[in-house]
């Protein structure tokens, strides 16, 4: 790449895009350094195949030569000792000197696989060998130890005559491995002092290269880019009629009026962004008025409608005790039916009531021992506790800021629920932790009660929800919702641990103090004239 071309077309673009520059720039960069490429992977091959032969054939064959030539020696003063003197100790070297040399004839067959002179040279080494040992060394092996053998002076004059045709074979052998090994050497110099030169040529091109393509960069993507830049930062700084000057390839150019268009679009949208903004500031304070309405309708409905269904329950119950009896059967059955009816409902608007000033009502934060609060709420549940033979244990619980209020009642209805849900016949055992985690604490409620199935962990903190009837738990349904908002008020969660199944897990978190002081928290509202009983 070499930067865009000047001359312009007679439509005022020019002629190639950036992206045709880039495919151009990549191809023949690309093309450039598949070339680089192959060549010093090339050298790098040859340079290897030279090392690996040298390191892996030539010198070792050279070794294992001088060991065979080694052996040899051995084998041959061995045996002309032992033919001189029938002492069985000559014999020994000729023995080892026997296996060294079959080790090593094997070695060299090896190494020089593949090498036709070689192989010619261990022939007539092969060949040199098995002749000596034919006519000398296994005749003379074989005598009777103890006394010279009388063909080691027969046969001394052909046996020196053998032995130096073995000699001159190894010699041989030797004098072309050695050639080999040198030649070898100088082809890896050669191919050595070759690749330094390619990758130096290879470094060059490739920072030229690097070279070429910034400044193609430079010229046709950069500048544009800034000079784009400069005037995007002039209408950012206010003035919204500064037009955008098209520089650069087509597609930059293009870019330069689509962006220009768009500004000319921002400043026709500009006269309706203050009026947008103080739809958005009516809509947010009608937002807050609903709010605050929709919590005053919650309280009036737990607060207000006590007063009447008071009435309703007292004068149920007062026909209960004056005329039951008095009707017939079914009259009785209805009597109950509603005097029940009102005390449910009388707990379900209480529970609805202090649901409600969760948050609002309650919120004195403040350092708050959860040790002497558990102990507090245990108290309060003296007796379902006695009367079920519940076992309660905690471990050391911290002292957050929190509202004391509220996690008593948090306690109370965690306790309360697994208490209640316990197994028929079996008396619960309740087990509190507490642990910190990162920036929170996490505490767990683990009972051996009759547990609750994966299906209902989410369902069972939503208000008035219940799993069972009232007639096998009773209950308004709301404890664990109340849990949950005041979990959440104090920057937690809570959930139910689905992995435990010998009875139920409620774990949840606290943070260590509030994340955001909360306001003041409004007066109890007062309930409007015209519903007070």
């Amino acid at each position: 790449m070499t930067g865009v071309p000047r001359q312009a077309r007679a439509d005022g673009r020019f002629a190639w895009t950036t992206r045709r520059w880039l495919r151009v720039g990549a191809a023949v960069s690309l093309l450039v350094l598949v070339v680089l490429g192959s060549t010093g992977a090339w050298v790098l091959a040859r340079t290897g195949a030279l090392s690996a032969d040298l390191a892996d054939k030539r010198s070792p064959a050279l070794t294992t030569a001088i060991r065979l030539e080694s052996a040899m020696l051995n084998q041959e003063t061995g045996i002309r000792g032992y033919g001189l003197t029938g002492t069985p100790e000559f014999k020994t070297p000729y023995d080892r000197g026997l296996i060294e040399q079959r080790a090593s004839m094997r070695e060299l067959a090896e190494l020089l696989d593949g090498d036709r002179a070689g192989q010619e040279n261990l022939a007539t080494v092969r060949e040199a060998v098995t002749g000596w040992q034919k006519r000398i060394a296994r005749p003379i092996a074989a005598a009777r130890p103890g006394s010279p053998s009388p063909l080691a002076t027969e046969r001394a004059a052909e046996g020196k005559t053998s032995f130096d045709r073995v000699r001159k074979a190894l010699n041989d052998q030797q004098r072309q491995l050695r050639a080999d090994r040198a030649r070898a050497r100088d082809d890896l110099v050669h191919t050595m002092v070759l690749r330094n030169w390619v990758f130096s040529a290879i470094g060059v091109v490739v920072l030229a290269l690097i070279a070429v393509v910034f400044e193609g960069l430079r010229r046709g993507i950069n500048r544009p880019l800034e000079r784009l830049g400069a005037d995007a930062r002039t209408i950012a700084g206010g003035d919204f009629e500064h037009p955008f000057t098209p520089t650069g390839p087509a597609d930059l150019r293009h870019l330069s009026g689509e962006i220009d268009s768009m500004r000319r679009r921002l400043v026709r949208e500009l006269d309706y962004k203050e009026e947008a903004r103080m739809r958005l500031d009516a809509q947010a304070a009608d937002l807050r008025r609903s709010n605050a309405e929709l919590e005053q309708f919650a309280y009036v409905a737990s607060h207000d409608l006590q007063e009447p269904l008071r009435k309703v329950s007292s004068f149920t119950q007062l026909l209960q005790r004056r005329y039951g009896g008095q009707l017939d059967e079914r009259a009785d059955q209805y009597i109950d039916f509603a005097v029940d009816g009102a005390n449910r409902m009388q707990v379900l608007i209480n529970d609805l009531l202090d649901f409600s000033r969760v948050g609002r009502l309650h919120n004195d934060q403040q350092d708050v021992d959860l040790n002497k609060v558990f102990e507090r709420a245990l108290s309060a549940l003296s007796v379902s506790v006695e009367e079920s033979g519940a076992t309660i244990t905690h471990d050391a619980l911290p002292t957050l800021v929190a509202d004391p209020t509220q996690m008593g009642m948090l306690w109370q209805n965690l306790i309360a629920n697994a208490v209640k849900f316990r197994r028929p016949g079996t008396a619960p055992a309740i087990h509190v932790t507490a642990a910190r985690e990162d920036d929170l604490w996490r505490f767990t409620v683990t009972d051996n009660g009759i547990g609750i199935p994966e299906e209902f962990t989410e369902k069972i903190f939503v208000i008035f929800q219940r799993l069972h009837t009232k007639d096998a738990y009773p209950g308004s349904g709301i404890g664990l919702a109340m849990c949950k908002k005041i979990v959440e008020f104090h920057g937690g969660t809570i959930a139910v641990d689905p992995d435990y199944r010998e009875g139920a897990r409620i774990t949840f978190t606290l943070a260590p103090e509030p994340l955001a002081r909360p306001d003041a928290a409004p007066a109890e509202p007062t309930a409007p004239a015209e519903l007070e009983a």
